[in-house]
């Protein structure tokens, strides 16, 4: 896990990098990667690029970025983890590749130049890297299928800068366009978080998860895409595979399980487990203690004052799972005024303004007081094994209301005459039940957002919502995503995995934990263990999270079955809303700590 950035002027008349940019920007992402930097400068300045290292794989030199081949005169820099690496370095060296570390970085780049862009579907990881091809004299700009590890592009025509956060890019001064994004202002609003590809800046949007880019004298090529999720969705909704039994599907549902936590414990430093009392966490606990070396894993779970003796203490069931798995276990406990002490870190280090985080950016502060360089965390696996109420309730929601909904204009002016009681009641949203209840995509957007469309103009100027929501086309958006799936729970699936799982989630552990130089794992996100899961789907296996439990571990278990589902939760909410000193509105604090972020990061 490191920060990589880099700048290419690919035009004949661009003027030559500028090395003290490149630097700026660089040593702009020092938490992501405090074991070391780089950089590497063409002769005639026309390309350059510069890394963060965070040693995790090959602690020596030999892993050391940018990595230079000597044979072709290619670059690479490269953030995140290849968990397939030895496989593909055993089937280079029996095509005569000879390896001159033990890094993933040397796989990857040594597999760019034996299979070119054919290599991509061929990893398995989190990964975003750049490689200059010396043989071509171009740059490949690539990142991984699910969107673990971020890049964001900035290109003004002539010269493309790249980076690993946006704070990164802005740090370097060469960005010109720096203009609001309607497009970002008004999805965070809606979502909480700002939609991919945008961001708060006209001149800066991310590259796409599963896709690439190319940059060469040409210019910048279109983003290219080697993975589609909605395509695995709907291969797994037509595929016509014999049915599995459930003892079977369970048996292969643990095996694709396994396999994916043995693949994300490959390092050569301690690996650690964020241990909630949730099914995801203790799953992946109890496998990993089947992995690691001796058999004993290192777990962390987080405590509050404000939550002892309530349902949302964790801290005693995740002390009993630990016990029985064995493992190393401490609890962290967080009080009120480190929280308070932490908000300046907290907001210094959010590279794009998101509500959520927070709790990511507290675990990870405890690995770090713990000594830990990488964790496992449970994230993703309410996307992939309906865990969230957004799978009973979308559906049920559109069942209800479709007929409704349908007529023409009846859901709009339901709304308008909704609106002045549904904001008196505290429950702005619903307002929208009939207006959003045609569809599953239409459904979702009132479940997930945070911000209904019609409240906009409450929170940005009315123009700026009307260009942000022509750019954005939220319904249009979600509708694309589903495009194809018939089936309610996959089309659910597909929309938590693409949106509040990516853009949110994701995007907030990375920041959260590159804060404290911690690398962040996400086994459930996973492009081998989500096939697997949709294959157990078409041969009529349904995987729930109850079925994850059974399968991983049945003592667990039975300690997990009588509890309620709660979530990774702490009482920033209520903290942060003291902070503020602001008093209780409709829709609730989430909204008080949108208008502050906004705020904060429009310069307002």
């Amino acid at each position: 896990m490191c920060g990589l950035n880099g700048i290419i002027s690919y035009k004949h008349d661009a003027p030559p990098i500028d090395a003290e940019e490149l630097r700026r920007t660089r040593d702009a992402m020092t938490p992501r990667g405090p074991d070391g930097f780089g950089e590497w400068i063409a002769g005639e300045k026309s390309v350059g690029l510069a890394h963060r290292r965070l040693s995790i794989i090959d602690l020596s030199e030999g892993g050391a970025q940018p990595m230079h081949d000597p044979e072709s005169g290619s670059v690479i820099v490269f953030n995140g983890e290849i968990y397939n690496y030895l496989e593909i370095r055993s089937d280079l060296e029996a095509r005569g590749h000879v390896f001159r570390s033990g890094s993933d970085t040397e796989v990857l780049l040594r597999g760019y130049l034996e299979y070119s862009t054919a290599l991509l579907p061929m990893l398995r990881g989190m990964f975003a890297f750049a490689i200059w091809d010396a043989r071509k004299r171009g740059l490949l700009l690539a990142r991984d299928p699910l969107g673990i590890k971020p890049l964001y592009l900035a290109d003004d025509g002539k010269t493309l800068r790249f980076a690993s956060q946006v704070r990164a890019l802005l740090a370097g001064g060469g960005v010109k366009d720096l203009r609001p994004d309607p497009a970002g202002r008004v999805g965070f609003y809606l979502w909480g978080s700002v939609p991919s590809p945008y961001t708060l800046y006209r001149g800066i949007h991310a590259l796409p998860a599963g896709h690439s880019i190319w940059v060469d004298r040409a210019g910048v090529s279109a983003e290219k895409q080697y993975f589609d999720l909605n395509a695995e969705f709907r291969a797994a909704e037509r595929m016509s595979a014999y049915p599995v039994s459930l003892d079977e599907g369970r048996e292969l549902l643990r095996a694709a399980l396994s396999d994916s936590v043995r693949h994300h414990l490959i390092a050569d430093v301690p690996v650690g487990v964020f241990l909630s009392a949730g099914i995801d966490s203790s799953s992946i606990a109890s496998l990993a203690s089947e992995h690691v070396s001796g058999g004993t894993v290192e777990t962390l779970t987080l405590g509050f004052r404000e939550f002892a003796g309530t349902a949302q203490d964790e801290t005693p069931l995740a002390a009993d799972i630990a016990r029985l798995l064995k493992a190393r276990h401490r609890t962290i406990n967080i009080s009120r005024e480190q929280f308070t002490a932490w908000i300046p870190q907290i907001l210094a280090s959010m590279d794009q303004p998101s509500i959520d985080g927070i709790n990511s950016f507290c675990i990870s502060e405890a690995a770090k007081e713990a000594g830990l360089k990488v964790v496992l965390s449970g994230l993703g696996g309410d996307e992939i094994f309906r865990g969230y109420s957004t799978f009973r309730d979308v559906p049920k929601h559109v069942a209800r209301t479709k007929a409704l909904a349908s007529i023409p204009k009846f859901g709009a002016l339901s709304r308008l005459l909704a609106t002045p009681f549904a904001s008196r009641s505290r429950l702005p949203k619903a307002a929208g039940i009939l207006e959003y209840g045609g569809s599953i995509a239409e459904a979702y957007l009132l479940r997930r957002c945070l911000v209904g469309p019609w409240e906009l103009e409450n929170y940005l100027d009315r123009d700026l919502v009307r260009e942000g929501l022509e750019r954005l086309k939220p319904v249009e958006r979600l509708q694309a995503l589903v495009e194809g799936l018939r089936d309610p729970m996959l089309q659910v699936a597909m929309l938590e995995t693409s949106m509040y799982m990516r853009n949110q989630l994701l995007r907030d552990s990375d920041w959260a934990s590159m804060a404290h130089s911690i690398e962040l794992r996400v086994p459930l996100v996973d492009a081998t263990l989500l096939r697997s899961v949709l294959q157990l789907v078409s041969r009529g296996f349904v995987a729930t999270k109850a079925e994850v439990s059974r399968a991983t571990n049945p003592a667990i278990y039975a300690m997990l079955s009588s509890r309620p589902k709660t979530g990774f939760a702490i009482p920033a909410v209520a903290w942060m809303q003291s902070e503020l000193a602001t008093p209780k509105t409709a829709g609730g604090a989430s909204r008080v700590w949108a208008k502050f972020l906004d705020e904060r990061f429009s310069g307002r």
